[in-house]
């Protein structure tokens, strides 16, 4: 994958480009988040969807983690056939959020961001390049899919957002080590959702 200029390379630059997109908004939309990141920048969609799931505040807006599925289905989709530009239907990136339910979100996503990012960066690269981009795009698609049957699993939603955010920081980081954790969150989500359909 291209790596452009302006692409966040860790999690706190992330955080800084996604707060620059809310400034001086009310609420918030998807595009104007998307273009704060970049239209791009397909690991740090995924790794944002992962983010606003696991954060209070946001990710428990009844309907968002449904929404953030849709997206991350139709960014690595694109991503899949090759495209060198994000495109979402107006009706996903008109879709907002709160800006202070954001700000504070992000404010919480802080400290851990700057504990991984002490503990990320380039490793075992060849899981995150080439092919092995392709199987983490496939799996993050898996996960989205199931995103909606995961509203009605209590804390499974979060689990999944975990997934997307270490496969997404994966992609970020360049670290392979981060696909493997996230392959193994995306396993363990999957049969807590199962267990939960069926109980």
């Amino acid at each position: 994958m291209e790596r452009k200029h302006n692409d966040a390379t860790n999690m706190q630059q992330l955080l800084d480009q996604i707060r620059e997109s809310a400034a001086d908004s009310g609420q918030v939309s998807v595009n104007a988040i998307l273009n704060g990141v970049g239209e791009r920048s397909f690991g740090p969609v995924v790794l944002l969807a992962g983010l606003i799931t696991v954060a209070p505040l946001i990710g428990d807006i009844p309907g968002v983690p449904t929404i953030l599925g849709l997206v991350v289905l139709l960014t690595l989709g694109q991503l899949l056939f090759q495209r060198h530009s994000i495109w979402l239907p107006s009706w996903i990136s008109r879709r907002s959020v709160p800006q202070d339910k954001l700000l504070k979100g992000l404010d919480w996503l802080q400290k851990p961001a700057r504990f991984l990012d002490r503990w990320t960066g380039p490793r075992l690269v060849f899981l995150v390049d080439g092919p092995g981009l392709y199987v983490m795009a496939i799996l993050c698609i898996l996960v989205a899919m199931a995103m909606p049957a995961m509203e009605v699993v209590p804390f499974s939603a979060n689990g999944a957002g975990a997934a997307l955010m270490t496969f997404g920081l994966a992609i970020v980081a360049r670290d392979g080590l981060l696909a493997i954790v996230a392959t193994s969150l995306t396993l363990l989500t999957g049969w807590f959702v199962i267990t939960g359909l069926s109980g």
